[in-house]
């Protein structure tokens, strides 16, 4: 098995705990989902969320579905002029047997447009 990272980030409603809980947990569960991740082999998970999402912690999230043995970490994205707003991006480590190339990064809620190479 190799440690893969995949990539993914969902644009948030409004700046409440809810919607930042429940915004963080769909997307990581539709990267464990799209990339048949199985949660024991998930080495860890980096969360940065925009300087406007303030109501709450997204990597509580992770724990909130599950992930609770699995190393979190959380930090601020780069205030960047004219960047999207509202935006949790995730970086998972995980073990597993597929290439680079299988990896299947996810962007939703409009964040798809932060990877248009994708």
């Amino acid at each position: 098995m190799k440690v893969r990272g995949v990539r993914g980030a969902i644009v948030v409603g409004d700046d409440s705990r809810d919607e930042v809980l429940g915004a963080t947990a769909r997307l990581v569960q539709e990267i464990i989902e799209r990339n048949q991740v199985d949660p024991q082999e998930i080495v860890s998970v980096f969360f940065t969320s925009t300087e406007d999402l303030r109501s709450a912690f997204p990597a509580e999230a992770a724990r909130q579905i599950g992930l609770s043995h699995v190393p979190l970490l959380g930090a601020r994205e780069v205030a960047v002029d004219g960047a999207m707003s509202r935006v949790v991006r995730v970086l998972m480590h995980f073990n597993t047997e597929a290439s680079q190339s299988e990896i299947d990064h996810v962007y939703l809620g409009g964040a798809e447009s932060l990877r248009d190479d994708l």
